[in-house]
């Protein structure tokens, strides 16, 4: 037999010197059942892994993403300047503004229905007077909200003839006089007013300041357009809540003249002024340097001749335009008189207004 046969098998010293079994290794290779107790075992263990430190690692991330997109809105509206949103907000150079606080909120959305509908809703610009309102509005209809700074205590402006309310009104000629140095024709209303037709066929001519009388006496349909005489108290009685301004030197100079009374007759609880009476002398005293118009009553009437007048609502019937709701005081009964006369929109139309439900 060969020598070759007999040799020594030479071990190789890679190879395992302590073998499995053929059981156990059967046994390694089976797959484990995620039914059998191990399985299970594993199975909840992954879960209350994931179930602890999964929410936890993620909701840091996800809270600072929402944080830093809210932070970098608000940022964004309050850097927001009146030239960028009467740029954007602007058509045919025209602006429709009203200047507004939190409280006149629902008032601010009644109007806006009633502008809606004849579809002049876009020219519309809200000159926030504190940041909750600069926010909401922004956050419902973006861009057509500004804030002028400094913020005024929205709480306290809303009182007519307190302090809040003189210092929230006072600003009025001083944001129609930038507007009007930006370039636009502005229309400036307050938003105790419901529009019932278009009033831009109303603005005829090219004169300088459009504005309504606030006076309760009828005057005959087809009277004069020119100021009005003064009354006892030396001045007329235009109302500055419904102005249109063109942007030319006589209605800056309105606006510069009603700007310098207001800083000469200061509120005080002695007289608790408002800015009004102000405009009125700006009237007045510019009357011969400026080309003045004043609107048909029957079209623009005062709330004390609207709502208090029933035989001369019927004789004017279809040629009323913008309805103010003066000659009253008090939210609540503001809206009660909108409501018994068909007026307050808001509780079955809030969804025809860019703002929505608010």
């Amino acid at each position: 037999m060969s020598s070759f046969l007999h040799q020594r098998p030479i071990q190789n010293p890679f190879s395992n010197a302590y073998p499995v079994s053929p059981r156990s290794s059967s046994t390694s290779q089976r797959p484990i059942s995620i039914f059998s107790p191990t399985g299970l075992i594993i199975l909840l263990s992954l879960m209350v892994i994931l179930g602890v430190f999964v929410p936890w690692s993620g909701m840091p991330v996800a809270t600072f993403s929402n944080s830093k997109k809210a932070s970098s809105s608000l940022s964004k509206w309050r850097d927001y300047t009146l030239a960028e949103a009467a740029s954007f907000v602007a058509k045919n150079a025209t602006l429709i503004v009203c200047a507004v606080s939190q409280p006149y909120l629902p008032f601010l959305n009644n109007w806006l229905i009633s502008i809606t509908r004849q579809k002049h809703q876009e020219k519309v610009l809200v000159i926030a007077e504190d940041y909750a309102t600069l926010y909401k509005v922004n956050e419902k209809w973006p861009g057509h909200a500004v804030l002028v700074p400094p913020a005024i205590d929205s709480q306290t402006a809303h009182k007519f003839g307190s302090q809040g309310f003189f210092n929230f009104t006072s600003r009025r000629p001083q944001h129609l006089l930038k507007i009007l140095e930006l370039g636009y024709n502005v229309m400036y209303n307050d938003v105790d007013m419901v529009w019932l037709r278009d009033p831009f066929p109303y603005l005829e001519g090219n004169h300088d300041v459009y504005f309504t009388d606030d006076m309760a006496a009828v005057k005959a349909l087809n009277h004069s357009h020119d100021l009005p005489p003064p009354g006892k108290k030396g001045r007329t009685y235009i109302c500055s809540c419904m102005i249109f301004l063109r942007p030319k030197d006589g209605a800056k100079l309105v606006m510069k003249k009603w700007i310098e009374e207001l800083q000469a007759q200061p509120w005080s609880k002695a007289k608790k002024a408002n800015d009004q009476p102000a405009f009125n002398w700006a009237l007045n005293k510019t009357a011969g340097l400026v080309d003045l118009y004043l609107l048909p009553q029957a079209a623009f009437p005062t709330g004390g001749l609207y709502f208090k007048n029933q035989t001369w609502v019927q004789q004017t019937k279809g040629m009323h335009v913008i309805i103010h709701n003066n000659y009253i005081i008090g939210f609540e009964k503001k809206i009660k008189r909108f409501q018994d006369y068909g007026l307050w929109l808001v509780d079955d139309h809030a969804l025809d207004s860019p703002l929505g439900r608010l």
